[in-house]
């Protein structure tokens, strides 16, 4: 029985060491110097094994990763957690449009204090959401305009979710005119006309793991090749766990599909449709590449180089 135990245990151990090594070979394969400006990892998946995500993370090529604040508790959550890791960890604090309708005075006081925390590089994730309306429409207006003024206060960058509100969002940001900073719109999903005014603004675009799936002939896909979306003007992130890119899906044009790289494909193995990791984040970048016809180590530079100015980041 001892022996069949120290069996067991042996090669448990020889498994992780395995794996461990595995992930380093094919960290010298990454190419890329990347930034993922939105990831939830206060998402009850990720409870068991945070550490080994933010090493594959750091594996992946990832030289930082911003966490994003969706509510008062999230937003304290993450800061804790950013604290742990200097100089590699940021987050953002601030109320999702669904969360909302919880907003209380002491939500405020919080989320003003945690917004000036060295780490704290935004406000939000904060803005509009018409699709589900978990929290009715004018208090999720005048919440997002309480925030907004508190970014445009402290000189902190935006970093809006928007999701069939266009119109009224654009209304609550262009009444506060060229005093806004930088604009984020975080997970755009929309259309390459929708891109356009928001850019015409001179707001950022943050692209996900969404464009795989997004074949429309006025979407996300169709900007990158007409360069609509053009790359000075992008952000990359993963929104993990959330939007997991299908990167070897058939629908994928194969010439764009070859074009990924197989120490992109390893470590994008690590994510699922259950659960999709900051390490997915290189495969992400050679999509957007693919589509743009680019090499996607100039598009792991412009858009880190967008991202530590954006928010600040050394």
């Amino acid at each position: 029985m001892k022996s069949f135990v120290l069996t067991i245990f042996f090669e448990r151990r020889l498994a992780v060491f395995s794996r461990s090594t595995a992930i380093h070979r094919m960290a010298a394969l990454t190419r890329y110097e990347l930034v993922d400006i939105g990831a939830n990892l206060t998402h009850p998946s990720f409870k068991d094994d945070l550490e080994d995500v933010i090493n594959r993370a750091k594996q992946a090529g990832l030289c930082k990763i911003m966490l994003t604040g969706t509510s008062e508790k999230i937003s304290k959550e993450i800061s804790k957690i950013a604290e742990k890791h200097p100089g590699y960890l940021y987050f953002t604090a601030g109320v999702h449009p669904h969360d909302a309708k919880d907003f209380k005075e002491s939500t405020a006081a919080c989320l003003r204090d945690l917004l000036k925390h060295p780490q704290c590089v935004a406000v939000g994730e904060c803005g509009l959401d018409y699709n589900r309306n978990f929290s009715p429409p004018e208090v999720q207006r005048e919440i997002f305009k309480k925030q907004v003024e508190w970014a445009v206060e402290l000189r902190k960058p935006l970093f809006i979710h928007e999701r069939e509100a266009s119109s009224d969002m654009l209304n609550i940001l262009s009444s506060f005119g060229d005093q806004l900073p930088f604009v984020v719109i975080h997970c755009f999903t929309g259309t390459v006309d929708e891109a356009k005014v928001y850019l015409e603004k001179g707001y950022y675009i943050g692209l996900t793991g969404f464009l795989w799936k997004d074949r429309s002939t006025n979407g996300v896909q169709h900007g990158l090749k007409t360069g609509e979306l053009p790359l000075d003007r992008l952000l990359l992130e993963t929104d993990a766990p959330f939007m997991y890119p299908k990167v070897n899906d058939k629908k994928i044009p194969q010439e764009v599909r070859q074009k990924l790289t197989q120490s992109a494909l390893d470590l994008h193995k690590f994510s699922s449709f259950n659960r999709n990791e900051p390490s997915s984040l290189p495969a992400i970048c050679e999509l957007i590449a693919a589509f743009m016809d680019k090499n996607p180590v100039e598009v792991a530079k412009i858009t880190t180089e967008n991202a530590k100015r954006i928010y600040g980041l050394q």
